[in-house]
């Protein structure tokens, strides 16, 4: 069979050996190719340390295994090249290197409790090894803190106030750091990146990457986009106005219809315009809802008219990267339009931004009327902002408002 050594050094040898050999001819094959003799040879297997008289094949080494060598007989570095900074960096990296490599004991236990260590050991990079030993020298400056405050924590007087606040934060603190290893463990994909769900369509021709979100009321595009897909000039400026939401974009007008394509098949869809550069096209729930959508995350697709149609969500690496850098941006523009939108259409009376409704407002939206009418709509499980935004909509209709709720 074939194994494969690995010197100090990372030269790698390639040797035929047969399974029942002993590890000592091994050795002496290695002593060939190296030129360190046998006695000042250590083999390690998995971490462990292998003796001259065991064979091979009860250690369980198999064909195409991998196994390390390192060499005892080095000279030992004098004590002063052994030391360490205050910042936990050795004094002589070198010399630190070389004396920890020529102890085969300390290597093989380094294997099993710290191999990232033990890898960099047996590397040529110093500064990177400089680098792991203050990281090290920090988490273990860190932990010895952390203990000492714990143990100061004890002493405290128990009638100290602020003793038992430091104490209440240090149980919590490590119940938060149980939850935090444990979510490691069993829920490790929690701390990937999620990426947002983008879909290939075609805006009036032209193909585009839409953010499908079904937390957005209505779909929107930018300026810059719209001009891009030759809607501009169907743009209806009554229907400005400023979207409010978790941030403030402007709303330039309405493009009232327009073909998009999914899959093969067009469909009629209706954008807000918004001055919004960071923001391309974002298919909203308003346009979900018109055309029967169904996001199927189990399969990983968009279904458009019940099932008519379906395509597939895009991977991260489909998604331009200038785009997932503005994923954040453009979330906040989406939740600008919901509700909350000022001096765009009036609701009740139909007429575009700028315009008079002939509606006095008066006290429909504000007195002890006003109120239970909000006390009744929340009864029902709405949200109280959402309540009043909604009763101020359509001036205090308390069922137009209820139906808008229950739309939304």
């Amino acid at each position: 069979m074939r194994i494969t050594v690995m010197t100090a050094d990372e030269h790698i040898i390639s040797l035929d050996v047969d399974p029942h050999e002993s590890v000592e001819n091994v050795k002496a094959l290695l002593e060939v190719e190296t030129q360190v003799p046998l006695q000042q040879q250590q083999l390690l297997y998995n971490g462990r340390e292998m003796r001259n008289n065991e064979k091979l094949s009860a250690l369980g080494v198999k064909d195409e295994d991998l196994m390390m060598m390192v060499s005892s007989a080095a000279h030992r570095a004098p004590a002063n090249d052994l030391s360490f900074n205050p910042d936990g960096s050795a004094v002589n990296p070198e010399a630190f290197q070389q004396h920890i490599r020529h102890d085969s004991n300390l290597m093989a236990q380094l294997f099993q409790t710290d191999p990232e260590l033990a890898q960099v050991l047996l590397g040529n990079d110093l500064s990177k090894l400089q680098e792991l030993l203050r990281q090290r020298h920090r988490q273990k400056s860190e932990l010895q803190r952390q203990q000492e405050e714990e143990l100061a924590l004890l002493d405290a007087d128990p009638f100290d106030v602020e003793a038992q606040k430091k104490i209440e934060a240090a149980i919590r603190q490590k119940g938060i750091d149980e939850n935090w290893a444990a979510a490691l463990e069993y829920n490790p994909e929690a701390f990937a990146r999620v990426v947002m769900l983008y879909v290939d369509m075609e805006v009036n021709g032209v193909p585009l990457k839409a953010f499908v979100d079904s937390g957005a009321q209505s779909t929107i595009i930018s300026k810059s986009c719209a001009e891009r897909c030759g809607l501009l000039r169907l743009l209806d400026q009554r229907y400005r106005g400023i979207a409010r939401g978790v941030g403030q974009s402007e709303i330039l007008g309405r493009i009232h219809v327009a073909p998009i394509k999914i899959g093969n098949i067009f469909y009629p869809c209706s954008f807000l315009v918004l001055d919004s550069p960071n923001m391309e096209f974002l298919f909203g729930l308003d346009m979900l809802r018109k055309h029967q959508c169904i996001i199927d995350l189990k399969e990983n697709v968009l279904r458009v008219g019940g099932g008519e149609v379906s395509v597939p969500f895009l991977q991260e690496k489909d998604i331009p990267s200038h785009i997932l850098d503005e994923e954040n941006l453009a979330k906040e523009a989406s939740s600008s339009v919901n509700p909350g939108i000022s001096g765009a259409m009036d609701k009740k009376s139909n007429v575009p931004a700028g315009q008079s409704s002939g509606v006095a407002r008066g006290n429909a939206t504000q007195g002890p009327e006003f109120e239970a009418k909000v006390v009744k709509l929340v009864e029902l499980g709405f949200g109280r902002d959402a309540v009043i935004q909604a009763l101020k909509l359509f001036d205090g209709n308390e069922e137009q408002a209820a139906g808008f709720l229950f739309g939304g």
